[in-house]
Order: structure tokens, then C-alpha cells, then sequence
């Protein structure tokens, strides 16, 4: 056997008690943490696959967490998502739009998770859903697709949205598709300033209504004429706001954009030693592309960082709005797909299949279909099938034989 690689959940194991003993954890945090710890482990229960072939391998699974901050569980969540944006992806090019917020909401934000958020992903959707149709130089309706993003490669907090979004629109009429014109969007500049006074207003109309709250490091904000002057300050710095060309390929912006559907604040892959109260991990080098570096810091401020990651519960991190929003998908999305498809008869992409793959149904379906890799066939005798039976299955067949396994699909 290969040396055993730390994991997320042994940081918590060996140094999460001793942090809930010095930091109050909301209950999400509270969950996240014992998830994590349990995750595929005999506390959860499990199941044993044995071959059916008669050569007396037998395999031991034990159930995942299903945590959505659980970086074992957050793989294959990943493909399933990115199956599911193919199926309506339009036969156009997309950009990258990628919004940044001021480092001066962070404290604000980090008492104030659920209704910062929801304001943040209301003022980057209105801004640029009003801006592509009233600019001159576009005027249609656009669709994308936002994901939520808080964190940097030291996991300290660094929030911004990542936004894929249709390099064109319908007309006001919805009978043509207007493309936007040398690989041009809209104006940043424009999009950042409105996306900024988006934000103010709904957070001037939060404060308002009692909704946001003010506790320890943010206190002497609370007060209506500080925060009217914590207000005038965000208007002094630009927020900005990234737009990148269109990939040659449309399937090529959502796989980008996978890399952060389900992500979490670091994967157990990045973790490199923890010894003496300190873990070490791999992060990536922005003065030398390329290259990676190793974070060092105390196993509590570790536990700290990861858990200011840690979603509100049912947040709603992926949205999809204007052309892709749901109520849109069966009527407007169709009837773009139809028009680019008159338009662009030889973009193979366009072309739907009339019979299309059925979707792999199990997630061993799912892991043959990226990998190539079958784990329902015997590793042992390379013949059998490997059959599901009941933990208790163990009990009668007694100690372990050297072709018994433990699988290990993180």
C-alpha cells in the first residue's frame, strides 16, 4: 500500500474540538465539520460488493456524507451539473465575466452571509441584463449563468462571481438573434459603475428594513450616519469587473466554469502534511504561472479559513437568469436554439441528436462514462461482476482476505 494522504476530515478530527472550544460555529459550520469527520467512515454505514464470479474478492464502500462542503462528495457532483448545462448550451459563443467586490463588504458580508449574497447576484443580474439591452451597440435579451466564488488560492475570503454568459440576444421583438459585435460584450466600465449602484441600493433598502445585522468587529456601523458613511466609501474605489473573449467552443466555457460549481475552499489533493499544529498546503504561484507554493499556518487558522466558506443552508450558490433562467428554458431558449440553428445549419453543435444519450443513471454509470474505468467489474479476477450485498455480510464471512478492499473513490 501507498502512503496514506491527509485529508481534510483528520485536520478536523485531530484539531476540531479544541477550535469549537475557543470559536462559537453556527449551526452550518457545526454540520459541515462532523460531515467531513464522518464521511466514509463505519459511522455512516456501507455497503459490500462481492464478485459473482466465485474468486472471493469482496470490496467494502461506506456511504459518503453528501455535505456540499465536503471535498470527497463534490467530484462527480460536478459532472452531473456539467451533463445537465449541456443539454441547453446555444449554439453561440459565450464570454467570461467575472465580477470582484470591494474587500471592505467583507465584514459585513461575513455577518450577513444570506442577504449579502442574494443582493450581490440581484445586482450583477440586473445590471447586466438592463445594460445588454438598452446599450446601442446590443439591445437584446441575453442569458447566463452565475456562480458564487469566495475564496482565494490561500483560502483567505475573496469574493466574487463568476458569470458565462450569451455573446448575443434576442431583439426586443424575439424574432432574431443579434450577435455582439468584435468579440465585445459590453462595457466594463459602465457594467462595474452600474452593478455598484445596484448593490448600494439594495443594500441602503436592507439596512432599512432591519435586515441587516451588526455584531462585534462591524458595531460602530450600525448607527444611521456611520453607515451612510460606510455607504459613501464604497463609491470611492471602482469595483471591478473582468471580461474575457469567447472560448472557440461552447462546451469549452461551461467545463471552465465547472472547476467551480462545486467546489470547496480546498481538496484533500492540496494538502501536504499537518505536524506539530500546523498545516501545510499547496497553493498556486500568480508570480510564477506554472508553478505551486507551500501555505503554512496554525491548524486553527486553517479550520478558520475553511469555515468561512461554509454556505448559508438551501443557499442557492449556481443561478441562472435571463434566457437560462428556469421559467425560460421550455419557451425563449428554444426559440433562440431554433434561430441560431436557421442561422448556423453546419455548426455540428447546433444540431441536436433526434434520439440523444439517455444519462447515466448511477454514479458508477456516470464514473465509466469520464474515466472509461468499470467498478462493477471484478479488479480481482477481471470476469465477475461485483455485487451489492449488506454490511453484515462481513459477520458471516469472517476476517478480512488479502483480495478484500476498501474503496477509496475520493
Amino acid at each position: 500500500m501507498g502512503p496514506v494522504r491527509l485529508e481534510l476530515a483528520d485536520i478536523f478530527r485531530s484539531h476540531g474540538e479544541d477550535y469549537q472550544k475557543e470559536h462559537r460555529l453556527n449551526t452550518q459550520q457545526f454540520k459541515a465539520m462532523t460531515d467531513i469527520q464522518l464521511c466514509r467512515t463505519a459511522a455512516l454505514g456501507g455497503h459490500v460488493d462481492v464478485c459473482d464470479h466465485g474468486c472471493g474478492y469482496m470490496r467494502i464502500s461506506y456511504n459518503s456524507c453528501r455535505n456540499r462542503n465536503c471535498p470527497k462528495c463534490q467530484g462527480l457532483q460536478s459532472s452531473r451539473w456539467l451533463e445537465k448545462r449541456f443539454e441547453r448550451i446555444l449554439p453561440t459563443q459565450y464570454f467570461v465575466v467575472v465580477v470582484t467586490f470591494p474587500h471592505q463588504l467583507n465584514p459585513l458580508i461575513l455577518h450577513n452571509k444570506e442577504v449579502l449574497y442574494n443582493i450581490l447576484f440581484r445586482a450583477a443580474a440586473q445590471s447586466l441584463l438592463e445594460l445588454a439591452k438598452d446599450w446601442e451597440r446590443l439591445q437584446a435579451q441575453i442569458g447566463f449563468t452565475a456562480i458564487l466564488h469566495t475564496w482565494n488560492q490561500d483560502m483567505r475570503f475573496h469574493l466574487r462571481l463568476h458569470l458565462v454568459v450569451t455573446a448575443g440576444g434576442f431583439d426586443r421583438a424575439q424574432t432574431r438573434w443579434i450577435e455582439s459585435h468584435n468579440k465585445f460584450l459590453v462595457p466594463v466600465k459602465a457594467l462595474s459603475v452600474k452593478i455598484r449602484g445596484k448593490f448600494v441600493h439594495h443594500l441602503k433598502r436592507a439596512y432599512d428594513q432591519g435586515k441587516i445585522l451588526f455584531h462585534e468587529s462591524i458595531q460602530d456601523t450600525e448607527d444611521p450616519e456611520s453607515f451612510l458613511g460606510f455607504v459613501k466609501r464604497l463609491y470611492r474605489n471602482d469595483w471591478v469587473v473582468y471580461s474575457r473573449q469567447p472560448f472557440a467552443q461552447p462546451k469549452h466555457v461551461f467545463a471552465y466554469l465547472s472547476r467551480y460549481t462545486h467546489r470547496v475552499a480546498i481538496s484533500n489533493q492540496r494538502l501536504v502534511r499537518m505536524i506539530d499544529g500546523s498545516v501545510t498546503f499547496l497553493a498556486r504561484d500568480n508570480q510564477k504561472p506554472g508553478n505551486k507554493r507551500l501555505v503554512t499556518v496554525t491548524a486553527k487558522e486553517f479550520i478558520r479559513r475553511f469555515l468561512l466558506h461554509v454556505l448559508p443552508a438551501g443557499f442557492t450558490k449556481i443561478r441562472h437568469c435571463g434566457l437560462m433562467a428556469a421559467c425560460n428554458v421550455r419557451t425563449k431558449l428554444e426559440v433562440a436554439r431554433r434561430l441560431l440553428q436557421d442561422e448556423r445549419p453546419e455548426t455540428l453543435e447546433s444540431k441536436p441528436t433526434s434520439d440523444p444519450p439517455k444519462p447515466p443513471d448511477t454514479w458508477q454509470e456516470l464514473f465509466l462514462h469520464l474515466s472509461g474505468i468499470d467498478l462493477t467489474l471484478c479488479p480481482n479476477c477481471g470476469k465477475g461482476r461485483l455485487l451489492r450485498q449488506p454490511l453484515s455480510i462481513l459477520i458471516q464471512s469472517g476476517p478480512m482476505r488479502p483480495s478484500q478492499a476498501f474503496l477509496d473513490s475520493s
